[in-house]
């Protein structure tokens, strides 16, 4: 192998390595969106309850 096959094979695993670390990270950001949603729903039922009494 060449020293330019060695580089593009490394330079490509470096890309695939890179961007499964942003859909991890993507992924996480989902799900921490989710439970935002989650727990301001939850408040508001709380504060309404609250208000009804």
């Amino acid at each position: 192998m060449t020293v330019k096959t060695v580089t593009v094979i490394a330079a490509v695993f470096a890309t695939m390595v890179s961007l499964s670390s942003c859909g991890n990270t993507i992924r996480g950001m989902g799900k921490d969106t989710a439970n935002t949603v989650d727990a301001t729903q939850s408040a508001g039922r709380t504060v309404n309850k609250a208000a009804k009494q």
